[in-house]
Protein backbone atom coordinates (compact mmCIF):
# COMPACT_ATOMS: atom_id res chain seq x y z
CA UNK A 1 0.00 0.00 0.00
CA UNK A 2 0.71 3.66 -0.60
CA UNK A 3 -0.11 6.11 2.09
CA UNK A 4 -0.85 8.94 0.06
CA UNK A 5 -2.34 12.98 1.24
CA UNK A 6 -6.27 13.70 0.52
CA UNK A 7 -7.45 17.56 0.19
CA UNK A 8 -10.77 19.45 0.06
CA UNK A 9 -11.32 21.51 -2.75
CA UNK A 10 -9.88 24.46 -0.97
CA UNK A 11 -6.74 22.80 -1.17
CA UNK A 12 -6.24 22.01 2.99
CA UNK A 13 -5.04 18.36 3.95
CA UNK A 14 -7.96 17.00 5.26
CA UNK A 15 -6.06 12.99 5.94
CA UNK A 16 -4.63 10.44 3.53
CA UNK A 17 -5.39 7.75 1.21
CA UNK A 18 -3.79 4.26 1.32
CA UNK A 19 -3.15 3.05 -2.33
CA UNK A 20 -3.44 -0.02 -3.76
CA UNK A 21 0.44 -0.88 -4.88
CA UNK A 22 -0.64 -3.34 -7.82
CA UNK A 23 -2.91 0.21 -9.33
CA UNK A 24 -0.74 3.05 -8.28
CA UNK A 25 2.91 1.66 -7.56
CA UNK A 26 3.35 -0.22 -10.92
CA UNK A 27 7.15 -0.12 -12.55
CA UNK A 28 7.24 1.73 -15.64
CA UNK A 29 8.69 -0.06 -19.00
CA UNK A 30 9.40 3.12 -21.45
CA UNK A 31 9.61 0.59 -24.57
CA UNK A 32 5.73 -0.53 -23.27
CA UNK A 33 4.67 2.83 -22.68
CA UNK A 34 6.03 4.31 -26.23
CA UNK A 35 4.06 1.36 -27.60
CA UNK A 36 1.25 1.72 -26.11
CA UNK A 37 1.24 5.83 -27.09
CA UNK A 38 2.17 5.11 -30.95
CA UNK A 39 -0.56 2.27 -31.22
CA UNK A 40 -3.31 5.18 -29.37
CA UNK A 41 -2.41 7.73 -31.92
CA UNK A 42 -2.13 5.96 -34.79
CA UNK A 43 -5.51 4.45 -34.27
CA UNK A 44 -7.10 7.91 -33.73
CA UNK A 45 -5.01 9.23 -36.63
CA UNK A 46 -8.13 10.21 -39.82
CA UNK A 47 -7.38 9.21 -43.44
CA UNK A 48 -8.18 12.57 -45.33
CA UNK A 49 -5.87 13.02 -48.22
CA UNK A 50 -7.68 11.20 -51.18
CA UNK A 51 -6.87 11.51 -54.99
CA UNK A 52 -8.92 10.19 -57.63
CA UNK A 53 -7.21 7.36 -59.91
CA UNK A 54 -8.29 7.34 -63.88
CA UNK A 55 -10.98 4.85 -62.53
CA UNK A 56 -12.89 7.36 -60.34
CA UNK A 57 -12.20 10.79 -62.62
CA UNK A 58 -15.77 11.44 -64.44
CA UNK A 59 -16.42 11.45 -67.86
CA UNK A 60 -13.62 9.79 -70.31
CA UNK A 61 -16.12 7.44 -71.72
CA UNK A 62 -15.60 7.81 -75.27
CA UNK A 63 -12.25 8.26 -77.64
CA UNK A 64 -11.23 11.78 -77.93
CA UNK A 65 -10.40 11.03 -81.70
CA UNK A 66 -9.79 8.11 -84.20
CA UNK A 67 -7.07 5.84 -83.59
CA UNK A 68 -5.08 6.85 -87.26
CA UNK A 69 -4.57 8.94 -89.34
CA UNK A 70 -4.47 12.71 -87.48
CA UNK A 71 -1.12 13.42 -86.44
CA UNK A 72 -1.53 13.25 -82.85
CA UNK A 73 -0.48 10.39 -80.78
CA UNK A 74 -3.37 8.06 -79.91
CA UNK A 75 -5.61 8.29 -76.81
CA UNK A 76 -8.27 6.25 -75.40
CA UNK A 77 -9.56 8.05 -72.96
CA UNK A 78 -8.94 11.87 -71.69
CA UNK A 79 -9.35 10.40 -67.77
CA UNK A 80 -5.31 8.99 -68.50
CA UNK A 81 -3.22 10.26 -65.66
CA UNK A 82 -1.30 12.98 -68.60
CA UNK A 83 -3.95 14.46 -69.27
CA UNK A 84 -4.95 17.37 -67.75
CA UNK A 85 -7.87 16.64 -65.49
CA UNK A 86 -7.75 13.32 -65.77
CA UNK A 87 -6.72 10.68 -63.07
CA UNK A 88 -3.71 11.03 -60.63
CA UNK A 89 -1.09 8.41 -60.41
CA UNK A 90 0.12 6.76 -56.88
CA UNK A 91 -1.49 9.38 -55.04
CA UNK A 92 -2.67 8.91 -51.56
CA UNK A 93 -5.90 7.29 -50.93
CA UNK A 94 -8.51 7.14 -47.97
CA UNK A 95 -7.99 3.07 -48.53
CA UNK A 96 -4.77 3.61 -46.60
CA UNK A 97 -4.99 1.97 -42.82
CA UNK A 98 -2.49 3.61 -39.88
CA UNK A 99 -4.13 1.45 -37.55
CA UNK A 100 -2.41 -0.94 -35.00
CA UNK A 101 -2.86 -3.84 -32.78
CA UNK A 102 -2.58 -3.89 -28.93
CA UNK A 103 -3.87 -6.30 -26.40
CA UNK A 104 -5.77 -5.34 -23.38
CA UNK A 105 -3.44 -6.34 -21.02
CA UNK A 106 -0.41 -4.08 -22.54
CA UNK A 107 -2.72 -1.20 -22.70
CA UNK A 108 -3.87 -1.58 -19.03
CA UNK A 109 -0.18 -1.85 -17.96
CA UNK A 110 0.72 1.55 -19.74
CA UNK A 111 -2.06 2.87 -18.50
CA UNK A 112 -1.49 1.52 -14.69
CA UNK A 113 2.37 3.22 -15.18
CA UNK A 114 1.54 6.65 -16.48
CA UNK A 115 -0.88 6.45 -13.06
CA UNK A 116 2.13 5.43 -11.08
CA UNK A 117 4.17 7.85 -12.79
CA UNK A 118 1.89 10.75 -11.56
CA UNK A 119 2.03 9.57 -7.61
CA UNK A 120 5.66 9.22 -8.02
CA UNK A 121 6.34 12.64 -9.02
CA UNK A 122 4.05 14.12 -6.81
CA UNK A 123 1.78 15.55 -9.67
CA UNK A 124 -1.46 13.62 -8.32
CA UNK A 125 -3.76 15.13 -6.33
CA UNK A 126 -6.75 13.55 -4.54
CA UNK A 127 -9.96 15.59 -3.60
CA UNK A 128 -12.38 13.85 -0.59
CA UNK A 129 -15.05 15.26 -2.57
CA UNK A 130 -16.51 17.94 -5.15
CA UNK A 131 -19.01 20.53 -3.78
CA UNK A 132 -19.99 22.81 -6.32
CA UNK A 133 -23.41 24.90 -5.86
CA UNK A 134 -22.79 26.90 -9.20
CA UNK A 135 -21.15 25.70 -12.47
CA UNK A 136 -19.15 28.64 -12.82
CA UNK A 137 -15.66 28.86 -14.18
CA UNK A 138 -14.78 31.85 -12.04
CA UNK A 139 -15.42 30.40 -9.15
CA UNK A 140 -13.39 26.62 -10.05
CA UNK A 141 -10.31 28.64 -11.48
CA UNK A 142 -10.33 29.95 -8.06
CA UNK A 143 -10.29 26.25 -6.42
CA UNK A 144 -7.50 25.44 -9.32
CA UNK A 145 -5.45 28.52 -7.95
CA UNK A 146 -5.48 27.10 -4.26
CA UNK A 147 -4.93 23.11 -4.94
CA UNK A 148 -1.75 24.87 -6.97
CA UNK A 149 -0.28 27.24 -4.45
CA UNK A 150 -1.09 25.18 -1.11
CA UNK A 151 -0.68 21.49 -2.67
CA UNK A 152 2.13 21.72 -5.63
CA UNK A 153 3.89 24.68 -4.04
CA UNK A 154 2.40 27.16 -7.08
CA UNK A 155 5.83 26.19 -8.65
CA UNK A 156 3.91 24.44 -11.76
CA UNK A 157 2.71 25.73 -14.99
CA UNK A 158 -1.53 25.37 -14.59
CA UNK A 159 -1.81 22.09 -16.50
CA UNK A 160 -4.73 19.93 -15.27
CA UNK A 161 -6.26 17.16 -16.56
CA UNK A 162 -9.34 16.32 -14.23
CA UNK A 163 -11.09 13.01 -14.31
CA UNK A 164 -14.91 12.92 -12.64
CA UNK A 165 -17.61 10.28 -12.66
CA UNK A 166 -19.91 12.69 -14.93
CA UNK A 167 -20.57 15.91 -12.68
CA UNK A 168 -22.41 18.15 -15.35
CA UNK A 169 -21.15 21.37 -13.06
CA UNK A 170 -18.09 20.45 -12.32
CA UNK A 171 -17.58 19.74 -16.45
CA UNK A 172 -19.27 23.56 -17.35
CA UNK A 173 -17.22 24.83 -14.54
CA UNK A 174 -13.71 23.66 -16.40
CA UNK A 175 -14.89 23.46 -19.76
CA UNK A 176 -13.47 27.17 -21.21
CA UNK A 177 -10.72 27.21 -18.68
CA UNK A 178 -7.13 26.69 -20.71
CA UNK A 179 -4.51 24.05 -20.21
CA UNK A 180 -7.56 22.02 -18.59
CA UNK A 181 -9.50 19.17 -19.65
CA UNK A 182 -12.60 17.16 -17.78
CA UNK A 183 -12.75 13.45 -18.81
CA UNK A 184 -15.27 10.77 -17.47
CA UNK A 185 -13.50 7.87 -15.59
CA UNK A 186 -14.63 5.61 -18.38
CA UNK A 187 -13.00 7.81 -21.02
CA UNK A 188 -9.49 8.11 -19.24
CA UNK A 189 -6.30 7.38 -21.56
CA UNK A 190 -2.86 7.01 -21.93
CA UNK A 191 -2.22 10.07 -24.00
CA UNK A 192 -4.27 12.45 -21.85
CA UNK A 193 -2.02 11.19 -19.21
CA UNK A 194 1.49 11.22 -20.32
CA UNK A 195 -0.35 15.16 -21.95
CA UNK A 196 -1.15 16.91 -18.91
CA UNK A 197 1.33 18.09 -16.03
CA UNK A 198 -1.27 17.42 -13.03
CA UNK A 199 -3.45 14.80 -12.69
CA UNK A 200 -6.87 15.66 -10.26
CA UNK A 201 -9.39 13.36 -9.12
CA UNK A 202 -11.51 12.57 -6.48
CA UNK A 203 -11.37 9.84 -3.57
CA UNK A 204 -14.84 8.07 -5.51
CA UNK A 205 -12.40 7.98 -8.42
CA UNK A 206 -9.15 6.32 -6.70
CA UNK A 207 -11.53 3.67 -5.13
CA UNK A 208 -13.45 2.93 -8.82
CA UNK A 209 -9.65 2.46 -10.40
CA UNK A 210 -8.81 0.36 -7.50
CA UNK A 211 -11.67 -1.72 -7.79
CA UNK A 212 -11.51 -1.81 -11.84
CA UNK A 213 -7.91 -2.62 -12.21
CA UNK A 214 -6.65 -4.45 -8.47
CA UNK A 215 -6.87 -7.88 -10.12
CA UNK A 216 -4.70 -6.40 -12.97
CA UNK A 217 -1.20 -9.02 -12.90
CA UNK A 218 1.20 -6.98 -14.87
CA UNK A 219 3.91 -8.58 -17.67
CA UNK A 220 6.62 -9.80 -16.75
CA UNK A 221 10.12 -8.85 -18.41
CA UNK A 222 10.16 -11.74 -20.66
CA UNK A 223 6.50 -10.79 -21.91
CA UNK A 224 7.33 -6.86 -22.33
CA UNK A 225 10.51 -8.33 -24.56
CA UNK A 226 8.46 -9.47 -26.80
CA UNK A 227 6.84 -5.89 -27.82
CA UNK A 228 10.20 -5.67 -30.13
CA UNK A 229 10.17 -1.65 -29.78
CA UNK A 230 13.05 -0.13 -28.38
CA UNK A 231 13.15 2.30 -25.63
CA UNK A 232 13.25 6.06 -26.39
CA UNK A 233 15.81 7.79 -24.65
CA UNK A 234 14.08 10.63 -23.81
CA UNK A 235 10.99 9.22 -22.24
CA UNK A 236 10.92 9.31 -18.00
CA UNK A 237 11.68 5.78 -17.03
Amino acid sequence: MIKYQVYNQQGEAVGSKELNAKVFGVQPKADLLHQAMVAQMANARQVLAHTKDRSEVSGGGKKPWRQKGTGRARAGSSRSPIWRGGGVTFGPTNARNFSKDLNKKMKQQALLMALSDKVASQQLVIVDKWDLTDAKTKVFNQLLANLEKKVLGGKVKRSWLIVNRGDSKLNQSARNLAYTKVINLDNINLIDLLSFKNLLVSAEVIEALEKQYAKFTPLNNDDSGKTGVKAVKNLKK
